[in-house]
């Protein structure tokens, strides 16, 4: 990927999943441009509204609408530029996903924005590619989408953040044995071979016990793990049977004996991890008490005054806002300009610094070390350490 002039202008906002017409005015955009000065732009969103991940795009629709309007001072333009919004729901679907993408290009649109879905994420970036527009992509988290071409941003953290994350529990990972606890199926393994080529780059021995997915009695396999005395136990579990799975760790001492580590999720599963819940260590991308600064406590009110609440993907939508309303300052709609002035930009967003990296457009971002803790019937997320930014940062993409 090239490596092109970086511009440092302080925090703009833009939104999440946006799409930005083109510089030339049309009939569909309804664009116009004075004196080299856009007086319009449209911004494509492109998000789940509806579906599986519908949650998740809600969470990153109220980050983004926060974030535009906290990037334009509430007036919805910069520098004279009306920043227009059409919102696209993908339901999860990248057919779907593509179809709107393609409907928004074809009416001027250069900017898109969202898709909280990985699979989804990559098709979006390949119409980008093959369309020359920029794309922003949301919270999914695969490593594929990261330096996937020179088109394609993200607003959100990824995989590999996640698992470095983990690492960051044992004082020196060189030499210990970290076994991955994972369901037999895609998604764990893509866990084990995440762990196996972060954490085993850096030192670790990396074994794993891999569950069939249709597995509902989980003693034997917590004493599995009792019996390999890893240093490091990473958990990667999805579904249904999450609370037997957790259930069966705690009662035969695996939780009291090893520390175990797992991703924490968003509010709605706080509470799914039953008695286990406050002796599991979680690594966390972001939750409304981790961060201290005043950009997230902008974020927080202006999601609480809406009735919402900010939750584990609000900061990816509200960074979107950020560096869209930035690129159409830098870039007046033209999609080369708009990329270099994204590539290397640092701002302040609601987890604090972000940097763009230039090579490959990874968001380096601090992530968090968490505990549950009781507060009367439910938990509650409690910060127990902060992990450098640069020390949690992906491998550069080739």
């Amino acid at each position: 990927m090239r490596v092109t002039k970086k511009f440092l202008l302080g925090s703009a906002v833009a939104a999440t999943a946006l799409v930005l017409a083109a510089c030339a005015p049309t009939s569909d955009s309804g664009s116009e441009t004075t004196d080299d000065v856009m007086a319009e732009v449209t911004v494509g969103i492109v998000t789940s509204e509806s579906g599986a991940l519908a949650s998740y795009g809600e969470q990153y629709l109220d980050g983004f609408k926060a974030g535009l309007d906290y990037a334009t001072d509430g007036t919805g333009e910069i520098n004279g530029t009306t920043i227009n919004v059409e919102y696209r729901d993908d339901g999860g679907d990248a057919d779907k996903a593509v179809t709107a993408v393609k409907e928004l290009i074809g009416s001027g649109v250069n900017i898109i924005a969202g898709t909280v879905s990985s699979g989804v994420a990559l098709s979006v970036a390949e119409q980008a590619d093959q369309n020359k527009v920029l794309y922003i992509s949301g919270p999914a988290a695969a490593d594929a989408i990261t330096g996937v071409n020179e088109y394609t941003f993200r607003s959100g953290r990824q995989s590999a953040q996640d698992v470095a994350t983990a690492g960051t529990f044992l004082d020196d990972i060189e030499g210990k044995t970290v076994t991955v606890f994972a369901q037999d199926t895609a998604f764990g393994q893509g866990n084990l071979a995440a762990v196996d080529a972060i954490l085993g780059a850096q030192g670790a021995e990396v074994d794993s016990i891999l569950v069939a997915e249709d597995i509902t009695e989980f003693t034997p396999f917590a004493q599995q793990v009792l019996d390999g005395s890893p240093d490091l136990v990473f958990v990667a579990w999805a579904g249904a049977t999450s609370g037997a799975m957790w259930q069966a760790m705690s009662q035969q001492g695996v939780l009291d004996e090893i520390p175990v580590v797992t991703g924490l999720g968003d509010i709605a599963t706080y509470g799914a991890y039953g008695e286990a819940s406050e002796k599991i260590n979680f690594l966390n991308h972001y939750f409304s008490g981790g961060p201290s600064n005043e950009v997230n406590d902008a974020m927080v009110e202006a999601i609480e005054a809406e009735g919402g609440e900010a939750d584990l993907f609000s900061p990816d939508g509200f960074n979107a806002a950020l560096m869209i309303v930035h690129a159409i300052e830098e870039g007046q709609g033209d999609v080369d300009a708009m990329i270099a002035s994204l590539e290397g930009w640092e701002f302040e967003g609601p987890k604090g610094t972000m940097t763009i990296r230039a090579s490959d457009h990874a968001l380096i971002q601090e992530m968090y070390q968490v505990k549950l803790v009781a507060d009367g019937d439910a938990f509650i997320p409690e910060l127990i350490d902060t992990a450098d930014a640069d020390a949690v940062a992906p491998a550069e993409a080739q």
